[in-house]
């Protein structure tokens, strides 16, 4: 009799536990990053975010790829029938990814003065960059252990286990940096404060994920005639599955990582002071924050659908895994265009609600950024479909070329004067298009795939751009109408508009049917939401 941990979720369900997992933590990021930007301030924020672009690259290389590889593998295996394998290979990623953890944390430990002066040229982010150095070890462990859940369609680990991460990082880093401030400490000792909370929230990660496969995953007997292949041979697997993957993803992260260089030397170029250049820097990454959500919801779709599509291929079933990348493309639509618009057509209300005292320019940065933000959630799905069907090579094509085109832009543009730091966010919106047009090739052709873009697209487009319609309107009206006047007035105008417009924007989509009543007996309750909302 299959424990609970080892009940399969189809990939829907396994996205939509993984879903409410987003929601809490980025309830709890909003807790952690707006505040923290008050409290560190434009500047401080800047050596903040300037640090976590390093750490992302490290990150991305070392957790991108390699649990995606863990997970398919771990997917194939469970589909054929093989226990002993799953265990087998997962001691073998354990090892893999600890030398890796290991290496990357030393790097960034003793090579953190270098990495802060000659590559963010930031000497302020030295300490925050070894602050940082102990959390990538314990992540790229913790990555191992939701990797095997992920494989065996378990997702509700995964999802405890982000929460508790990011609970505790949010606590003590708060509190870190808040005391450090107090107390009369510098910026760069602050920054450094609140970093260390995401190390202190890993070490609770990893605790609770030993705990949780030492009490649902028992291991299996190894001497039941089961041919298991040599533990070199799983750890090449892994490596040749994961690198390019690792390496495609942390493209986008040596990216980010250069966008302080940049955009310093450019607006300097453009005749801006380096003060004034940190400033608008530091408003840009308060704002990135914000572009960054709704690929945070798309995340659980991808972590999802890899196994799906990978256990149905190995299965022998490749139209259940072409109907399962069409319904995943349509659906990361639906999810990510209503909100890459509202963050577009709201863009003056949020920023100035939730970073009241930040550079004037973070609306227009915004406004920009909510229409990028959508083309990112698509090259997510796209490169997620492409890795779980065995090409996890194309997507570096892609990449690279996305990656090269928003250098070049924003290399150009930021010297403008009349454009200046609105430049990085129009790089960022023509470098993610051009990776979805390139991506959409590779399906057609590398997978035989034609999917309905129509389908896909059209119809979450026209509810989407109602949806933007009514939350702008709504939004002016209550701001002239309401007695409250102010930031209150403002966030009081923003939350009616935003209700209004998720209001809006549910009718739609059940009026044109974007989704389904089969989609919603995908998911947990859905069925009886269905009936609630008379979804045919």
């Amino acid at each position: 009799m299959s424990s609970p941990a080892e009940k399969k979720q189809n990939f829907m369900h396994g996205a939509a536990i993984l879903t409410v997992g987003v929601v809490i933590m980025k309830i709890l990021g909003a807790i952690y990053k707006v505040p923290l930007g008050n409290i560190l301030g434009d500047y401080g924020y800047g050596i903040f975010l300037s640090t976590y672009n390093v750490y992302n690259i490290f990150f991305t290389l070392s957790t991108a790829g390699l649990p995606v590889a863990l997970s398919r593998m771990i997917a194939v295996e469970d589909a054929q029938g093989k226990p002993a394998a799953k265990e087998k290979t997962f001691r073998a990623a354990i090892l893999t990814f600890a030398v890796i953890g290991l290496l990357f944390a030393m790097i960034m430990f003793f090579g953190n003065e270098w990495l802060a002066r000659f590559y963010l040229h930031k000497p302020d982010a030295a300490l925050s960059v070894r602050a940082m150095a102990p959390a990538i070890l314990l992540v790229c462990l913790v990555s191992a252990y939701r990797g095997f859940c992920q494989g065996n369609g378990n997702m509700i680990p995964t999802t405890v286990d982000e929460v508790l991460e990011v609970l505790f990082k949010v606590i003590s880093g708060l509190l870190i940096a808040s005391w450090l401030v107090r107390t009369g400490h510098g910026l760069p000792d602050a920054s450094a404060g609140a970093i260390l909370g995401v190390s202190i929230g890993s070490v609770i990660s990893l605790g609770y994920m030993v705990f949780y496969k030492q009490r649902h995953y028992p291991k299996p007997a190894f001497n039941t005639g089961e041919k298991l292949e040599s533990t070199g041979r799983i750890i090449y697997n892994i490596l040749r599955i994961g690198i390019p993957i690792s390496l495609g993803a942390s493209i986008m992260a040596i990216l980010s990582s250069l966008d302080p260089g940049i955009c310093h030397s450019r607006l300097a170029a453009a005749g801006f002071s380096e003060h004034h250049a940190g400033v608008l820097f530091g408003v840009y990454g308060k704002v990135q924050t914000l572009f960054n959500l709704p690929a945070a919801f798309m995340t659980p779709l991808t972590i999802a659908i890899v196994p799906a599509v990978a256990g149905a291929i190995a299965r022998g079933n490749r139209a259940e895994a072409e109907k399962t990348s069409e319904d995943a493309m349509r659906i990361a639509s639906v999810i990510s265009m209503p909100m890459g618009i509202g963050l577009a057509v709201l863009s003056f209300p949020i920023v100035n609600v939730l970073y009241p005292h930040s550079d004037p320019a973070g609306p227009g940065l915004l406004s920009i950024m909510g229409i990028a933000s959508f083309f990112v959630c698509i090259v997510l799905m796209e490169n997620a479909i492409l890795q779980a069907s065995g090409k996890e090579k194309l997507p570096m094509i892609a990449l690279i070329t996305g990656s090269l085109l928003k250098i070049a832009v924003n290399w150009v543009i930021i010297a403008m004067p009349r454009i200046n730091i609105y430049g990085a966010p129009v790089g960022t919106l023509l470098g993610y298009f051009c990776m979805a047009m390139i991506d959409y090739l590779f399906i057609r052709r590398a997978l035989n795939q034609n999917p309905n873009l129509r389908k896909a697209f059209l119809k979450p487009l026209i509810c989407s751009a109602v949806m933007g319609i009514f939350a702008w309107l709504s939004f002016r009206v209550f701001l002239a109408l309401l007695p409250i006047h102010g930031k209150m007035g403002m966030f009081v105008s923003m939350l009616l508009a935003i209700m209004i417009a998720a209001a809006v924007y549910v009718l739609a989509v059940i009026k044109t049917a974007c989704i389904t009543n089969e989609d919603m007996k995908l998911i947990p309750g859905g069925e009886k939401v269905a009936k609630l909302l008379h979804m045919k």
